[in-house]
Parts: structure tokens; C-alpha cells; sequence
């Protein structure tokens, strides 16, 4: 019998979507990081600091910052660790490095819930948000408040609305236009969040004492160890980064790595100018007022949405959501790419177009059935998070040490594997403590009622 011929790898990027267009430049791939960089747990900046305080805030807000940009700095440079091959995907960088079974113990995990997580909490935020923009509209008229949809329904309009929007995107290139409009949307909603909280001034009778303060034993360490989490895990998109890369052209004389490169640094000097005014003039505002449970967002709607215009109030809410269908488009791509690849691989073809929206709707009806059965799931993400930080923040600086070898004896080699050790460590505390609140603060299990 006639055996089939396997596809080279380079025919499989031909037609995965995340690597079917590799026509995307350094300004494509600004949007691309920053739409997908800016995220809802920025608004949970201000958490942070309401234990920490403002020396240790800002030092841990700084370090997780610059922490970021190097992991991402290793990642850009392990893309094309040699001439002639190129990795375009996280997990094929963790194979070359750990060896094929360790990195689907290490990494299939943290893949598919960078992924399917995020779009769960995209749909859970996007819902919930529809809901207090329509509240907003009615102008406090209890009429038509009463005719609000129930949150489930909320949701629902979300999901169908991305599901429609990702079967007109066959690769990541094709998103650009909506990675365009999530940055305008990010920057704007962010910028006007934080202009907004500096005009109308710190809140009546506004605390700064540390939320640990009174505490003592492991309540007071495992507050302390959510704080760094929340700062530490509001920066995201590593498990986009070589994804992303693989949209750019690349050749010799001019690797991708040069494009990519310059491409994060104006990403990031973005990004930075969102976050840490969010951050600062979030806690100076506010204090202790913002909690775990309620954003920034939620926090200036009741503190100030009596004396803020409905059409600001709306617009913050509007641009929330855009920005959401904006970064469900990219979030979805390498879950969409992971099911494509098994049909390429077995069957030896291209994926049709209907076998294409045919795991486009398998997908996207998955994760809107977790996230309408589990409204909770936010409740769960730092717990999950604790899970990936290694992913994020460990891995890349051993593969790089794996892959590139560089000498042992020198400051390179120790500040990866002093890097690595660390965040593996700050893992399984943070693990440990956000699943200590878990089970002393418990749950609001609220099944299938967003």
C-alpha cells in the first residue's frame, strides 16, 4: 500500500491560521500586541496596592513590568534560535527546549487556558457590561430597567455576535483590522477612566491603610501574596508573542526578530502609559475602596456615576465591550490553529471551509457554555493564573538558557536560571494562597446565573 506523504512543516504554516499570511509589518504587529496586551485585569491594578501600599505597589508594579518585557525580549529572540528554523508557536519553542513529552506536561495546559480562559472571561465581562450599559440608556427610569434581558441572554448577544465575526477572519493577519480597533478602544476607555478619576478627586473619606492591617498569620501572607499577584498577572499576551511574530516575513539579512522587536518596545511604551496612571491615580482616588470583587470601573460608577454625564458613562461601557470582541478574535486564534492542525496532520489537506466554521462553532459553543455555567469563573482566575505564571514568567528564561546556550560562567545564564527558579517558586505561593481565600472566603457559586 502506498504510504502518505507526511507534509513538511513549512506546508502545515501554509495553512494553519496563524501562519497562512506572513505579510504583516512592525506597525500590524503594534496592534496586534497592544489589543491583546491591554486587558480587564488592568482595572484590578489599584487591588494592589490597597495591601501594599505605594513604596512596595509601585517597586512590585515596576518589576513585574520590566519582568514582562524581558521574558517577551527572550521569546522574540528563541523564534529563530538558528538559521533556517523558525518556531511560531510557544509550544513548538517548550518542545525544542524540554523535549515533546515534558512540554505537553508543562505547557498544554497554560496554552488552552491563555486561550479558552480569556475568552470565557471576555464573554463574562462583555455580558455583564451590555447589561449596566442598558441601565445606563434608561436613565434610572424603573420602567425600563424592569425589561432588561436576564444576564444569560446578555451573554448570549456577545457570543453571537464573535461567533459571526470569526468566521469572517481565516488567519491572524486578517484581524488586523480588529486589533486596530481594540488598541483605539483600549487606550481611549482606559485614558478616559483614569482622566475622569484625577477630575472629579479622591472619594469622601478615602483609606489608604493596608487591607492586611489587623490580620496576622496566613490571612495576612496569602492577602499580601494576591496583592503581587494582581500586579503581576494584569500584564499578559506571552502566550501570543511568537504567534504574532510568525505573521511577519523573515529572511536572513533581515529576521523577523528585528521587526518584532522594535514592534514590542512601542507596544509596551503604549501599554505602560495606560497602566500605571490607571494604577496610581486608581489607588489615589479610591484607597481601599477597590476590591478583588469590584474593579476600578465598578468602584468609579458608585462612587461617581450620579454626577458623571450617562454619555461618558455609556461610552466607557461601549468601548469596553468593542474592546473585548476586538481581543476575543485574537485570544480564540491558537485555539482555532490547535484544531485545524489535527485535520491538516491526519488528513493531508487544507482545511475546507466548512470543516473551518465547523470547529470555529465547536470552540466558541464550548467556552459559551462554561462561561454562562460558571458566571464564577472570574472568582477562579488568580487560583488559575498561580497555575501559568511559570509559563508566562519561568519558562521562557530556561528555554532560552536550553535553546541558545549561552555561557554558564556568565551574568546572562545565572539571571535566566535565577529568573526561572523564582517565578516557579512565586508560583506555588501564589497557588497556595489564592487557594487559601478560596476556601476560608469561599465561592458565590452562582450556576448558569450571570
Amino acid at each position: 500500500m502506498q504510504e502518505v506523504q507526511k507534509l513538511q512543516p513549512n506546508s502545515l504554516d501554509d495553512w494553519l491560521p496563524l501562519t497562512a499570511s506572513r505579510n504583516g509589518n512592525t506597525f500590524s504587529t503594534v496592534f496586534h500586541i497592544v489589543s491583546s496586551g491591554i486587558g480587564i485585569q488592568a482595572l484590578f491594578l489599584p487591588v494592589g496596592f490597597a495591601t501594599l501600599g505605594w513604596t512596595w505597589g509601585i517597586i512590585c508594579l515596576l518589576t513585574a513590568f520590566a519582568w514582562q518585557i524581558y521574558t517577551i525580549w527572550l521569546l522574540v529572540h528563541l523564534a529563530e534560535p538558528v538559521p533556517g528554523t523558525r518556531y511560531s508557536r510557544y509550544m513548538h519553542v517548550a518542545k525544542a527546549a524540554f523535549g515533546p513529552k515534558l512540554a505537553k506536561s508543562l505547557c498544554v495546559f497554560p496554552v488552552w487556558y491563555l486561550s479558552g480562559g480569556t475568552c470565557i472571561m471576555l464573554i463574562i465581562t462583555a455580558g455583564a457590561d451590555l447589561e449596566t450599559l442598558y441601565k445606563i440608556m434608561c436613565g434610572g427610569i424603573a420602567t425600563c430597567e424592569a425589561k432588561s434581558l436576564p444576564g444569560v441572554v446578555w451573554c448570549l448577544l456577545f457570543i453571537c455576535i464573535a461567533i459571526v465575526v470569526s468566521q469572517l477572519l481565516p488567519n491572524l493577519n486578517s484581524v488586523l483590522k480588529f486589533s486596530k480597533t481594540g488598541t483605539v478602544t483600549a487606550v481611549v476607555y482606559v485614558t478616559l477612566l483614569w482622566a475622569l478619576t484625577i477630575r472629579k478627586g479622591r472619594a469622601n473619606d478615602v483609606s489608604y491603610s493596608r487591607v492586611e492591617e489587623g490580620k496576622s498569620g496566613m490571612a495576612k501572607y496569602a492577602n499580601i501574596l494576591n496583592a503581587i499577584g494582581t500586579i503581576v498577572l494584569a500584564f499578559r499576551g506571552h502566550n501570543l508573542v511568537l504567534e504574532i511574530q510568525g505573521t511577519l516575513p523573515s529572511s536572513k539579512f533581515n529576521p523577523s526578530s528585528q521587526k518584532m522587536w522594535r514592534a514590542v518596545k512601542i507596544s509596551y511604551m503604549t501599554i505602560g502609559m495606560c497602566s500605571f496612571p490607571l494604577a496610581l491615580t486608581g489607588y489615589w482616588a479610591y484607597g481601599n475602596k477597590v476590591t478583588a470583587k469590584e474593579g476600578l470601573l465598578s468602584v468609579f460608577s458608585q462612587v461617581h456615576g450620579h454626577d458623571t454625564s450617562r454619555g461618558a458613562m455609556g461610552s466607557i461601557y461601549l468601548l469596553q465591550i468593542i474592546n473585548c470582541l476586538c481581543q476575543f478574535q485574537i485570544y480564540a486564534m491558537p485555539a482555532f490553529d490547535s484544531l485545524e492542525f489535527r485535520y491538516i496532520f491526519k488528513k493531508q489537506q487544507q482545511c475546507p471551509r466548512r470543516v473551518r466554521a465547523a470547529y470555529r462553532f465547536f470552540f466558541t459553543g464550548l467556552i459559551s457554555l462554561l462561561s454562562v455555567a460558571f458566571p464564577f469563573f472570574p472568582s477562579l482566575a488568580p487560583f488559575m493564573g498561580g497555575l501559568t505564571l511559570p509559563f508566562k514568567f519561568s519558562y521562557p528564561c530556561l528555554m532560552y538558557n536550553l535553546i541558545k546556550k549561552p555561557d554558564q560562567s556568565g551574568t546572562l545564564w545565572w539571571l535566566n536560571l535565577g529568573l526561572g527558579c523564582f517565578g516557579i517558586i512565586l508560583s506555588v505561593m501564589l497557588v497556595v494562597a489564592t487557594f487559601w481565600n478560596l476556601v476560608t472566603k469561599g465561592v458565590h457559586a452562582n450556576f448558569f446565573s450571570p
